[in-house]
């Protein structure tokens, strides 16, 4: 999915799309590079203009729509789709510096020209200008070159720094004054755009010139805007891998078939979803304060642009000897993604200034509604009220009579919560100072039940689990059927009044703990191997079920294997009817996957205070911390955005397949750099070394719960990108 959420921001992409597809598909811009890197101002400008393109982001006082940088990004997103040429970036950045850090009301007869059609450029670094007080104190003199920006040769108007003492200016230069300045031509990567830099030999620039804000104000909106055409660049690139492995034939059937290629085309989907929920995070946090729109923008930096190079040349390897042909579209994207990360950089830069924000700030994600349910708000407080002063124990129950264990479940077991309500409780959780509580394999377990379960099922294990007087687990995975559960082997056979159960199970996570387990076995073996399972809720206390814990790498023991010899399940025990466990199984495993992939079931970890413990932290620490943080945002971002479809009326998008898959990497990654920043000390079973050291080992049920990584990208290549099946 694109940036954009919600019917108004789909129709201005949509419309975005349209106009680029008509105005500058590549092959009149292939004819055109020539001009468009001397840096003429394309014939479609003006058209451009009158679209209102230019103004969208500009305020009203200006001549503009007042949309803000959000609505921007979705713009940027989509000419980035759609390989625009010309001076569009550059021209929207140089603006949207302006109409931010805009000092007095002497910029807005610029920001009136950029409404009118005024070209821009805006440097990503003071680097290469230095400032000196003029006379009398008043202004400053700056002398120097630039390093090179994109549209110095077309622009009519640019917002440049310069590098004064410990400080940066930055300041607007415009008319006669900048056709003064000195401009050279450099031959650009991307040659969609002219490229150049600005000489200044003791320029004269006034108060009035000076913008309000330093070079990290500056860069935070060059990453937000850079983040949003890398991820138009890197969709086009993921949807013209995907439709060449639909069509390509290879030893008699399509590319798409083969399983290497089916799971490299997953993964280039799920890069390119957090790459867009990063540039949606920032393009987001552009409205809230300062630190939050400089941790996002930062994030984005770090996560997007190299992200984008990385999958533009994955494209054209997926494309193999074609996609690097000089006819090919692959190579404009790829080098355009190029420029925009050599731009933006240097990487290490951006990766020091987010590992110290991140150490500094916390992230928050905030979530907008746009109506919640009238008093739910205040009732909610109210009652959370009571339940902090009451003992664990007591609030458990309390909490689970008044709905609020699963709001999401319907009356009486919890209230029916839309998104919008649920978003407002977990809201007033957190003001409280309250954890929401997890049913942990009850939250898998109960839906089944609720939605296929008796009545008596439903009164006798409901509201018991919510007021945690019952928990469960699962037996499902078997010695020879993990993620393959219609090969699973174990036998329900009919007796007077229910049934006999045989077989194994394995991998059970707290059986030795758990009240009841809910369970797969086979009750016809004659039929189809789907169709011949049934659904039982077994008794873990029942005779003949025998659990034997298993050691894990960790030295833990949360597995166990169970021996299953003539236990009884009476027939009020069957969920559903006989067979239908193929079909109850996928409500569960939703639930599941939903669970794990959103965190739901496990809570954050805190990257920056895993550095803080590291040893002599260097910078590899800190790039690490940077890349690991930006990687996490993203993963937040994605579930964020499923939230936000929801709430606004919309099915899921492809950003909510890819959620478990982001979840276990980036805790695999995490777990992976934490281990490295201990050295010898990680050797040890002591201290924060050796607590780095179980944390890795205990990666695997990650990697594996739900499905493994394998599955999970045959899945998304199938179901969700339409590869046909191996």
């Amino acid at each position: 999915m694109s940036i954009a959420l919600g019917e108004d921001q789909v129709a201005l992409a949509e419309s975005v799309a349209k106009f680029t597809a008509r105005h500058a598909p590549t092959a009149t811009t292939r004819r055109e590079l020539d001009d468009l890197g001397a840096g003429i101002r394309p014939a479609w400008w003006d058209a451009l203009r009158n679209q209102g393109l230019l103004s969208l982001h500009l305020p009203a006082r200006a001549g503009g729509d007042e949309a803000g940088l959000e609505e921007l990004a979705v713009v940027v997103e989509e000419t980035g789709r759609g390989l625009l040429p010309g001076p569009f970036l550059p021209t929207v950045l140089a603006s949207s510096v302006v109409a931010r850090l805009a000092a007095g009301p002497a910029h807005d007869g610029l920001l009136a020209r950029f409404a009118a059609g005024a070209t821009g450029a805006c440097a990503t670094t003071a680097a290469g200008l230095a400032a000196e007080r003029g006379p009398d104190n008043r202004g400053w003199v700056v002398s120097g070159t630039t390093v090179p920006a994109i549209g110095a040769l077309s622009a009519e108007v640019a917002v440049l720094g310069a590098e004064a003492g410990d400080a940066t200016v930055w300041f607007t230069v415009a008319g006669d004054q900048l056709d003064r300045l000195g401009r050279d031509r450099r031959g650009g990567v991307d040659v969609t755009r002219d490229i150049g830099a600005f000489r200044l030999d003791s320029v004269p620039v006034s108060d009035d010139q000076v913008l309000a804000g330093d070079e990290d104000a500056v860069r935070s909106i060059a990453a937000l805007l850079f983040a949003a055409e890398a991820a138009g660049l890197a969709r086009w690139c993921q949807e013209a891998g995907l439709a060449y492995a639909k069509v390509r034939e290879q030893f008699g059937q399509t590319i798409g078939s083969f399983q290497a290629v089916k799971h490299k085309c997953a993964r280039l989907l799920v890069e390119l979803e957090l790459m867009t929920a990063s540039a949606w995070d920032s393009a987001v946090a552009a409205g809230q304060d300062g630190d939050q729109f400089a941790l996002a923008a930062a994030a984005a930096a770090v996560l997007c642009l190299p992200g984008a190079v990385d999958l533009a040349l994955e494209t054209v390897t997926l494309l193999g000897g074609i996609g690097y042909t000089w006819e090919h579209d692959a190579h404009l994207y790829w080098r355009r993604a190029m420029s925009l990360a050599s731009l933006l950089g240097p990487r290490r830069r951006w990766e020091r200034r987010l590992g110290g924000l991140a150490r500094t700030t916390t992230r928050r994600s905030e979530v907008h509604l746009h109506a919640e349910p009238a008093g739910l708000r205040e009732e909610v407080a109210a009652l959370l009220a009571q339940a902090r002063a009451l003992d664990p124990a007591g609030r458990r129950a309390f909490l689970a009579d008044a709905g609020l264990v699963s709001p999401h479940y319907p009356r009486p077991y919890g209230r029916g919560a839309d998104a919008a309500a649920q978003v407002v409780i977990a809201q007033e959780f957190a003001s409280a100072g309250l954890r929401m509580v997890s049913t942990t394999i009850g939250e898998w377990a109960l839906p089944t039940i609720l939605a296929h379960g008796t009545d008596e099922q439903r009164e006798r294990f409901v509201m018991p689990t919510l007021r945690g007087e019952i928990t469960w687990c699962q037996f499902f995975s078997e010695p020879g059927a993990g993620s393959d559960l219609a090969s699973l082997a174990t036998r329900a056979e009919r007796a007077p009044g229910g049934w006999r159960l045989n077989g194994q199970k394995v991998w059970t996570s707290r059986a030795r703990e758990a009240d009841w387990g809910i369970c797969l076995a086979r009750t016809d073996p004659t039929v189809a191997k789907h169709r011949g399972l049934s659904y039982f809720l077994v008794d873990t206390r029942s005779p003949g079920l025998e659990i034997r814990p298993l050691r894990e790498a960790n030295g833990g023991y949360m597995f166990n294997e169970v021996f299953f010899t003539d236990v009884f399940v009476p027939d009020e025990m069957l969920v559903g009817g006989p067979g239908d466990g193929w079909r109850l199984a996928r409500t569960t495993l939703g639930n599941e996957r939903v669970s794990m992939g959103t965190g739901l079931s496990g809570a954050r970890r805190d990257i920056a205070a895993l550095a803080e413990s590291a040893p002599g932290g260097d910078d590899a620490v800190l790039a690490d911390l940077a890349r690991l943080t930006a990687r996490q945002y993203a993963q937040e971002a994605l579930g964020a955005r499923a939230l936000a479809r929801s709430l606004s009326g919309l099915q899921p998008g492809a950003e909510a397949s890819g959620l478990k898959l982001a979840a276990a990497w980036n805790r695999l990654e995490v777990s992976r750099a934490v281990l490295g920043w201990h050295g010898p000390e990680a050797a040890t079973t002591d201290g924060p070394g050796g607590a780095a050291a179980h944390a890795y080992l205990s990666c695997p049920p990650v990697l594996i719960g739900g499905g493994t990584a394998e599955i999970q990208l045959n899945v998304i290549g199938e179901r969700v990108l339409g590869l046909p099946r191996s």
